[in-house]
């Protein structure tokens, strides 16, 4: 029987406005080699590695801050036309290093339809899992 490995973590945390808004969101994913292959931990959960601030064996990225907007009176993010309405599940994933490289987006284009684009790191499994995450309402909403 094969191992298993975790494939990504995800940490909500409520926004730090203190009213509704949007949340922060941590996504953890598994380091990769110089070679573009996940490297495997058979240690510690990536919560555990994350709370131990083991950088090298986790790679941390957070959902990109919206900007509030005075005109419109809601937060924005700009998806280059990728989302085309509103919704507090439309969010962007990048890290620390580089805020403007979007490495994961999702967001509404219509009532019950929603776009999600992902780039290396991330695989499509993890992109897909992150998203359906903000499903959850207690999780990713106020």
């Amino acid at each position: 029987m094969g191992h298993q490995h975790e494939m990504a973590a995800i940490i909500y945390k409520p926004n730090v406005l203190g009213f509704k808004g949007p949340r922060r969101m941590t996504v953890l994913l598994p380091p990769m080699d110089q070679h573009g292959q996940r490297k495997d931990f058979d240690f510690d959960s990536l919560v555990e590695r994350y709370k131990s601030k083991s950088t090298e064996t986790v790679l941390e990225l957070h959902n990109k801050t919206p900007v509030w907007n005075n005109d419109s009176q809601s937060f924005l993010l700009n998806f280059h036309g990728r989302v085309t309405q509103s919704s507090v599940k439309n969010f962007q994933m990048v890290h620390n290093s580089n805020e403007d490289h979007i490495i994961m987006q999702f967001g509404r284009v219509s009532d019950d339809v929603f776009t999600l684009d992902y780039r290396y790191p991330m695989c499509a499994l993890q992109a897909f899992g992150v998203a359906l995450s903000s499903f959850d309402n207690k999780l990713a909403c106020e």
